[in-house]
C-alpha cells in the first residue's frame, strides 16, 4: 500500500540534479523528476531546480520548477517571461545578492524590485481571473513566485535579514537562503554560527532555505576532504528547538549531534505537524535523503 510522506517532511528536498558539476541534461532531469513525482515518496520532493544559464540551450521542461539565477539579477524578468512562454510554471527563484564579504543590500534592493513586480503581476492576474470567473486551476497560472535571496554568512547578514523581514511585512514573498558548505573549510559555519542564524530567522519569523553541504541526515566529516558537513536532520531538529524558544546554545547542541539517536525522537513527535521555518534544501539525488529517512525509521518505505 502506498503511503503519504509525513507532513514534517513535505517538499523538503528539491531536485538539484541539474546543478554543477552534474552532467545531467534537461531532458533526462525532467524524465527523472516526473518519475519521482509519480512515486510513493512524491510528497518529499519540492521543485526541479533549473539554472537560468540553461535557458535557450535545450528544450525547456513543461513542469513546475525552481529557477536558480546563476545570471545577473537584472536579467531575471526577461528570463522568467521566456520560461513562462515555454510552458514552465516557476514555483520559486533563488538568487545570490552578494559575494562573501560584499554588502548584500544593493543586491537585495534589486531582488526586492523583482519581487514587487511579481506581486503586482499576481494581483493583476487574480483580479482579471475573478472578473472573468475563471476556474481555480486557470487562476493558478497567476500565482506569484516565491523569492529566495541567497545571503552570505558574513558581514552585513543581520542587516540583510532585517531588510528581508521588512519586505515580507510589506507583503513580498521573499525569504533568505544560506550556503552551509563549499570548497573551503571557512564556508562551513560552525554549529554555534548556524544556530545564531537560525535563531535570527526565528526572531524575525523568516522561513529559510539551505544549500551546499547537506549530504546526509546527520553531521559527519567527509573522509576525502576533511570538511565536517551539517546534517539535514540536525537542521530540522535545531529549527524545532529554536521555534520552541530554545537559545543559541540549545540549537547548536542539536546541530552538533553526530549520532541520530538524539535527533530521531524530536522529529518523530512532530511528524504530523507542518515543518516550521526550514523550507528545505537541494539534493543531486533525491533518493539519498529519502533512503536515510527510511533507514532511520522516520518514513516507512512506502508501506503502511
Amino acid at each position: 500500500m502506498a503511503t503519504l510522506v509525513p507532513p514534517l517532511y513535505a517538499g523538503i528536498v528539491d531536485d538539484a540534479s541539474l546543478l554543477p558539476p552534474s552532467p545531467t541534461g534537461l531532458a533526462d532531469a525532467e524524465a527523472k523528476f516526473r518519475e519521482h513525482a509519480g512515486a510513493w515518496y512524491a510528497g518529499l520532493i519540492g521543485a526541479l531546480l533549473v539554472p537560468a544559464s540553461l535557458v535557450g540551450s535545450e528544450p525547456l521542461p513543461g513542469l513546475a520548477a525552481g529557477l536558480i539565477a546563476d545570471l545577473p539579477i537584472g536579467v531575471l524578468p526577461a528570463t522568467v517571461e521566456k520560461l513562462r512562454a515555454a510552458g514552465m510554471v516557476i514555483k520559486h527563484v533563488e538568487a545570490a545578492v552578494a559575494r562573501r564579504g560584499e554588502d548584500p543590500q544593493p543586491g537585495l534592493a534589486r531582488l526586492q524590485a523583482f519581487a514587487a513586480e511579481e506581486a503586482a503581476r499576481e494581483a493583476a492576474g487574480q483580479a482579471a481571473d475573478e472578473a472573468a470567473g475563471h476556474a481555480a486551476d486557470e487562476a493558478a497560472a497567476h500565482k506569484g513566485i516565491r523569492i529566495w535571496a541567497e545571503i552570505p554568512l558574513s558581514w552585513g547578514l543581520l542587516g540583510a535579514l532585517d531588510t528581508v523581514a521588512e519586505a515580507r511585512a510589506a507583503g513580498l514573498s521573499i525569504g533568505p537562503k544560506f550556503r552551509v558548505g563549499g570548497l573551503a573549510a571557512e564556508l562551513f559555519p560552525t554549529p554555534v554560527e548556524l544556530a545564531a542564524v537560525i535563531c535570527a530567522c526565528r526572531d524575525r519569523e523568516l522561513p529559510f532555505k539551505l544549500a551546499a553541504g547537506l549530504r546526509h541526515a546527520t553531521r559527519h566529516t567527509d573522509p576525502e576532504t576533511g570538511f565536517t558537513h551539517h546534517g539535514f536532520l540536525n537542521v530540522l531538529v535545531a529549527t524545532l528547538v529554536a521555534v520552541d524558544g530554545g537559545e543559541v546554545a540549545d540549537v547548536a547542541e542539536a546541530l552538533a549531534a553526530t549520532h541520530p539517536v538524539p535527533l530521531v525522537e524530536p522529529v518523530r513527535s512532530h511528524r504530523d505537524t507542518v515543518r516550521p521555518l526550514f523550507a528545505g534544501f537541494g539534493a543531486a539525488n533525491v533518493v539519498e535523503p529519502l533512503t536515510e529517512l527510511v533507514r532511520l525509521g522516520l518514513i516507512n518505505g512506502g508501506y503502511e
